[in-house]
Parts: C-alpha cells; sequence; structure tokens
C-alpha cells in the first residue's frame, strides 16, 4: 500500500502536478474514489443537500458531520480526508471553533475546511497554533446565501474581486495549507493562484488553479440537477434506476431468488 497523503504533499504540489479532490460521505465511496487516485477526499456539507435532501447546507449541524466524518475516516484512505466546518460551528467564538474542528480530528479527519476571508484570520491561526490544518474556502461561500443573495458569480465587480484576493492573502497569512476558489472569474482565480505560495483548488473557477474538485454526487449522474460547472462522467441514475426494475421485476415474476440463493433445513 502507497503511504498516505500528507499536509507536505499537497503544499509540494504547488504548479507541479494537478491535484484533485473529491467529495465523499461514506465508507463505501470513500473506498472507491481512494481507489481510483484521488488526493484529497472532502467531506462536505453538501452532504445535506445530496444525501439528506435538505434545501441548502445551513441546516447541516456538527452531527451530521460527525456521522459523516467517521463514516470516511474509517475507510482509512490513502487521499488526505478533509471535514468542512458546518454552518455555526466555526464562527460564534474562537473557543467554540477549536472544539468543534478538534473533535474531526479525533474521528479520523486530516484537515478541516472552513468558509470565510479575512474575517476568520483568527479562528484559522488559533486552529493551526493547535495542531489543526486548516483548508480555506473564498469566492463562493454557500453558507453566506442569505446575505449575498444566493449562489451568484463571484470577481465580477472590482471591488468583489480585490476582497476576494485579499482574503487569500490573509488566510495564506493566517497558516492555511491550501484554499478553495469557488465560481470565481477564472483571471481572478489564476491571480491568486500566481500570487499566493500555497495550492489553490478551483471549483467553477476555471483551469488556472493547482487543482479542481467537484461534488461526487455530479460527476456520478447521481443529482438531478448540476451546477453549469460540473461535469456528469456517468449516468449512474439510469443504471441504479435498471437494476432496481429488474430486481423488482423478477421477485413479482418469481424468477428470484434461485436455487442458488437459498439452503434448506435438511441440507441437498
Amino acid at each position: 500500500m502507497e503511504n498516505k497523503i500528507t499536509i507536505r504533499d499537497i503544499i509540494k504540489r504547488k504548479n507541479r502536478e494537478k491535484i484533485v479532490m473529491i467529495t465523499a460521505y461514506d465508507y463505501v465511496f470513500a473506498k472507491l474514489v481512494d481507489k481510483a487516485g484521488v488526493d484529497l477526499i472532502l467531506v462536505g456539507d453538501s452532504v445535506g443537500m445530496v444525501v439528506h435532501g435538505l434545501p441548502s447546507t445551513l441546516y447541516v449541524d456538527m452531527n451530521m458531520m460527525k456521522l459523516h466524518v467517521s463514516s470516511v475516516a474509517r475507510a482509512k484512505p490513502r487521499a488526505l480526508v478533509v471535514a468542512d466546518m458546518p454552518f455555526l460551528s466555526y464562527e460564534i467564538s474562537v473557543e467554540e471553533a477549536l472544539r468543534n474542528a478538534g473533535e474531526f480530528i479525533r474521528l479520523g479527519a486530516d484537515a478541516v475546511k472552513i468558509e470565510g476571508g479575512s474575517e476568520y484570520v483568527d479562528v484559522v491561526k488559533n486552529m493551526v497554533r493547535a495542531g489543526i490544518p486548516v483548508m480555506g474556502h473564498i469566492g463562493l461561500n454557500p453558507q453566506r446565501m442569505l446575505i449575498t443573495g444566493g449562489y451568484r458569480r463571484k470577481g465580477l465587480k472590482p471591488n468583489e474581486a480585490d476582497k476576494i484576493i485579499d482574503d487569500a492573502r490573509e488566510l495564506e497569512k493566517a497558516g492555511v495549507f491550501s484554499i478553495v476558489i469557488e465560481y470565481t472569474a477564472a483571471d481572478i482565480a489564476e491571480q491568486i493562484t500566481k500570487e499566493i505560495s500555497i495550492p489553490t483548488i478551483c471549483i467553477g473557477s476555471g483551469p488556472y488553479c493547482d487543482g479542481q474538485v467537484l461534488v461526487l454526487y455530479d460527476i456520478l449522474g447521481l443529482c438531478e440537477n448540476i451546477p453549469p460547472f460540473a461535469r456528469k462522467y456517468v449516468d449512474l441514475s439510469k443504471i441504479v434506476v435498471e437494476a432496481v426494475s429488474k430486481f423488482v421485476d423478477e421477485v413479482r415474476r418469481e424468477l428470484f431468488p434461485t436455487r442458488e440463493h437459498f439452503f434448506l433445513s435438511k441440507g441437498e
């Protein structure tokens, strides 16, 4: 078995081979995506929407995230496991942020990710000081959708672009080991990537970052509506429906189970 990927390994990939991160929320998919060769597994708060059917990530809490982080960690992947800090798990106080991040580390996460920029510098500094690796997340922040007016493109206005660039600089100074840039103008993401010394990972922000991340259920075709920046690599929903439909048909026609699927008390 290859060695476990470390924070240092990710940092060293800056300006080298592209970094690949994918979301996974359970033991089975963590095993599969790790076998596929991803570098990082993000246990994202997107689990609330794609798995639990919630309207947004604002409804996701620590209890839900701990369940999924522990499930992924039990797969013991080679990939680095990053736990998303859910809404209000790090905003209330530095102390509470440390406590919650520490719980994820104890459950097997290798790092945590927080949304937001310069306003969370103190939180990042204290986490890093405590020995907790932190991934930043700038540009579109889904947890701020009520303030920003939904899921809209970022970096189109000069003042907004300047804020995103400044956020990247401040987060790097605070000690994050990498930064996710979401749904931001590609030229702004490129500028950030060139300017900072840590890896950037894009989602909907163009090809110029040091890596890319997508939601697993989007690339597998398990979600009805996928974002405009995602790509469906297989229509797994069609395959699932076909397989279950065949099972339904065979049971009702008494074609399943057949003799190899059961045993008798008196033997053959």
